[in-house]
């Protein structure tokens, strides 16, 4: 799971902003304005049977985390959180 959806910069961090688009969904900023400290990334690489590639970015690592459980479900109430 991507430790972004509990820290305190993922509604600013350009790193959470390139996660967002390679999932394709809809942004927190359109303008994030901060660059996190050495974010680590895996990328997972699936092929579902008789299916396209599908890729899951998660960041699991980055030196400018700050823990604030649950911030990305503040902002976006009663969505899932993504996995």
């Amino acid at each position: 799971m991507c430790i972004c959806v509990n820290c305190h910069y993922v509604d600013r961090c350009a790193t959470y902003h390139e996660v967002e688009h390679q999932h394709q969904q809809s942004h927190l900023t359109e303008n994030p304005n901060f660059q996190p400290v050495e974010p680590t990334i895996n990328v997972n690489i699936r092929t579902p049977e008789g299916g396209d590639i599908e890729m899951e970015w998660d960041v699991v690592g980055c030196q400018s985390f700050k823990a604030e459980m649950g911030k990305w479900s503040k902002l976006r109430p009663g969505e899932l959180v993504p996995t």
